[in-house]
């Protein structure tokens, strides 16, 4: 039995990011922007199953209905790892999406890249995470990210990383989550000349939720009332900032019942409607998906 076929009743991790804080310190000649930035790796997101077909072709089987099923992010990496490898065999691919789409979480890069390291192990590819980050980075300059599977500091245009200390600021929290219903463009925000470009570099030692912030979030609450709306809410009861480009807003806490109680609080007066999504999920240092990983195949950093 091939080892598709043995682990085609496991569900994948495929766990959302949040941008901690995003640092603009310059702007490239090609047009790219200098980011610094802490990806912090959570233990909320969405699942993934494979399974072996006949056809020798990849499918995905859960339907998207706004993105056509050979742009999804999800076919393009099965389909990119099957061909660097040369994989004849056919794989029908099946998602629970519950991460929102847009959110500056990372949704599809995380599906991407939990379909690059998990197909690797069950083609039996043999690719290391570094050759599968290059791979990725194909798909999406946050997919590396998730391939590596770790807390991490980036800069650069997010392709060069620094390992997070263990216990870095932050590093137990517990997040509540908001998606606010509106969809931000990255590249309207990133083209925007009211952008901030020109933030002092961080020493990442010296890194505190405190001392950063998020360089696209004044423009973004400018642009989006809903955001600016959310983030005046959640301010009031703990620290809290946009992430990535957004859409999605999050407050840091320390206990999970406090994360409960402000959640509650927002729904109890209606700041929330049927448009937003809402979540809470913890900070780890290593994504579900590579715990796992390592447990089955007894996989090494």
């Amino acid at each position: 039995m091939s080892l598709l076929a043995q682990y085609q009743a496991y569900a994948w991790p495929s766990p959302a990011k949040l941008n901690m804080f995003l640092h603009i310190t310059g702007r490239r000649a090609d047009g790219y922007h200098e980011l610094q930035s802490l990806f912090q790796m959570t233990d909320y997101g969405d699942s993934l199953q494979f399974a072996p077909n006949n056809t020798g072709t990849v499918r995905l089987l859960t339907v998207f209905p706004d993105v056509e099923h050979d742009s999804n992010l999800i076919v393009k990496a099965a389909r990119l790892l099957k061909t660097h490898c040369n994989i004849a065999a056919g794989v029908d691919i099946r998602i629970e999406k519950v991460l929102p789409m847009g959110g500056g979480i990372g949704g599809g890069s995380t599906n991407a890249a939990t379909v690059l390291v998990v197909l690797n192990q069950l083609w039996e590819c043999g690719l290391s995470l570094d050759k599968l980050a290059h791979l990725g980075l194909a798909l999406g300059a946050d997919v590396p990210v998730f391939v590596q599977g770790k807390t991490t500091f980036a800069e650069g245009v997010g392709e060069h990383f620094t390992p997070a200390p263990a216990q870095h600021d932050g590093a137990d929290a517990v997040f509540l989550v908001i998606h606010p219903g509106v969809h931000i463009s990255t590249q309207q925000i990133f083209t925007d000349p009211q952008l901030c470009r020109n933030s002092p570099k961080l020493d990442f030692r010296d890194y505190t939720f405190a001392k950063t912030h998020n360089d696209c979030q004044e423009l973004v609450v400018n642009l989006y009332p809903k955001v600016a709306n959310l983030l005046q809410h959640l301010l009031h009861y703990a620290p809290s900032r946009l992430t990535g480009t957004g859409a999605c807003v999050f407050a840091v806490f320390d206990k999970e019942a406090s994360a409960q109680q402000v959640l509650q609080t927002l729904q109890d007066h209606q700041i929330l409607d049927n448009t937003t999504h809402a979540f809470i999920c913890k900070g780890v240092a290593e994504s579900p998906l590579h715990t796992i990983i390592k447990s089955i195949f007894n996989v090494r950093d």
